[in-house]
């Protein structure tokens, strides 16, 4: 719709995790980085921030950088799931052919393919969006025991929890001692600063087409009071500014510009 106005080749504000549009801030960079080095040692993670502050962009981008490098990648969205439903889950993104219901011959079956991937010179890892849904204790167990799977040297299996940071409140709990001390990597997202709200906007541009800047700095100042930094908020701000600046034909975004678009979303 406004993208020849703004000399744009695409939407650079979409809702959807497209890692092309990854903003390597320093926070966000080294997330990356110590994801990848826990893939790279098949070890426990843990990546958590608040809703829209990147953490499924992060993991796409994640799986890019592990694409043609021996991986293969298992992913589980929806994890509010009975413990031997979660080991099924897991051994069917393992590519285990109908995993077995009992409990023990799913585990024993996650085992073989382990193996078998581990004889292929194939790393596994499995990644667990929105964790903090996984119910009760026994299912975050069953997640401590998959990472016994080992050989002398290294680990069978590499398992990434990804959720929203009352996860970590729960694994502070003593009852979840035993999983918490298994975690190898941990990474939190926070929001973004004013500064690098302005370089997550200019960047995003950038990948869409634009290298002039679109935004003032006083509308950079208000698109990142209005989405307090979260990116995902900050998508929306601004695409709402966007329409908003289209519409009356303006050539760059201004404060009032952001102000107006933004009466239309439905945060605060």
């Amino acid at each position: 719709m406004y993208e020849s106005h703004f000399g744009l080749s695409d939407r650079p504000f979409r809702r959807t995790p497209d890692p092309a549009y990854l903003f390597a801030g320093e926070v966000h960079a080294e997330a990356l980085e110590r994801l990848v080095y826990c893939a790279e040692e098949t070890d426990l993670g843990l990546l958590t921030g608040d809703v829209g502050t990147g953490k499924t962009l992060l993991t796409r981008a994640l799986a890019d950088r592990l694409d043609g490098r021996g991986f293969h990648l298992g992913w589980i969205v929806h994890p509010r799931l009975s413990p031997a439903q979660l080991l099924a889950a897991v051994a069917a993104e393992l590519g285990v052919d109908r995993p077995p219901r009992s409990r023990r011959a799913c585990v024993e079956a996650i085992y073989a393919r382990l193996e078998e991937l581990w004889e292929g010179g194939v790393r596994p890892v499995v990644i667990l969006d929105e964790a903090q849904l996984l119910p009760g204790r026994e299912a975050l167990e069953e997640i401590r025991l998959l990472t016994n799977f080992q050989t002398d040297t290294e680990n069978l299996l590499g398992l990434i929890l990804v959720g929203q940071p009352e996860l970590e409140g729960r694994l502070r709990r003593p009852a979840y001692r035993a999983v918490a001390q298994r975690i190898g990597i941990h990474c939190r997202l926070e929001p973004l600063s004013q500064d690098d709200t302005g370089r997550y906007l200019a960047h995003r541009l950038r990948v869409a087409g634009r290298e002039e800047p679109l935004f003032t700095e006083e509308a950079v100042a208000s698109v990142h009071r209005l989405s307090g930094g979260l990116p995902r908020r900050i998508n929306a701000v601004a695409e709402a500014a966007l329409i908003e600046a289209y519409g009356q034909g303006a050539e760059e975004i201004t404060a009032p510009l952001v102000e107006a678009g933004a009466k239309s979303l439905l945060f605060g």
